[in-house]
């Protein structure tokens, strides 16, 4: 555990692989994810894209009609992951090519 995992837990943020996990799991079908809004995947083309995971508000960042990165994740109990930059990784980059591809239909088929 690093001084800065600390500081998350301590101010109540999520860390991108908490946030990836609950990617993993609608890909696996252990969770259910929804459209909160009117507009489809295609019709945001390149712009950010959210999704409800039962409660958990995601926005994923749609790049020209592929999965890029995640912009923002919050949980129920109101626990947030923001993108940075100059971070190594966020979520997106934390699944295999399999869930990488799988989550990009799920989310093309909403």
């Amino acid at each position: 555990m690093t001084l800065d995992d600390i500081g998350n837990e301590a101010l109540g943020k999520l860390t991108a692989r908490e946030v990836c996990q609950v990617l993993r799991e609608v890909v696996l079908g252990r969770r259910r994810m929804t459209k909160p809004g009117a507009q489809t995947w295609d019709e945001v083309y390149a712009c950010l894209f959210d999704v409800d995971v039962e409660g958990w508000r995601i926005s994923i960042y749609n790049d020209c009609d592929e999965l890029d990165y995640c912009e923002q994740a919050v949980s129920p109990d109101g626990q947030q992951w923001d993108f940075d930059p100059g971070a190594r990784t966020d979520p997106i980059a934390l699944l295999s090519t399999w869930e990488h591809q799988s989550l990009e239909r799920m989310l093309k088929a909403l």
